[in-house]
């Protein structure tokens, strides 16, 4: 069974967003870093990238493949989880904390039917 916290938004795709004000701290879901198993490389956008819902956002590789990130919500890149870039394994390690890979000022509020809360982020996949 997947760690699927209360109190964040997910999509389709595998990603969470948690709402921190007027940001969106943006990473890959417990379920998703499972499946990829071991993390070796995230490729992330820099700071000040403009970004749209549903668009790639960067890349995470494992020893099975790799996958795109795509963003949850549209805004402009604040921050970037730089201790990725020597530590990818932080994604399998702590996917909702020391994993978070960026942080969005949505373009505009983000609007809560928009993406899934756990209780049907865990209906999609299964648990």
């Amino acid at each position: 069974m997947s760690n699927v916290p209360e109190g964040l938004r997910y999509t389709k795709d595998h990603e969470w967003a948690k709402i921190e004000g007027k940001r969106a701290r943006i990473g890959i879901t417990d379920f998703a870093q499972d499946q990829l198993t071991d993390v070796v490389y995230v490729e992330l956008p820099p700071a000040g990238k403009t970004v749209k819902q549903g668009e790639p956002i960067g890349t995470v590789e494992s020893v099975k493949a790799v996958s795109e990130i795509f963003s949850p919500i549209s805004g402009k890149v604040v921050d970037v989880n730089k201790a990725l870039v020597d530590k990818p394994e932080l994604v399998n390690k702590d996917p909702y904390g020391e994993g978070w890979m960026v942080v969005l000022e949505p373009a505009e509020p983000v609007q809560p039917g928009a993406l899934m809360d756990a209780a049907g982020y865990r209906k999609h996949i299964g648990d």
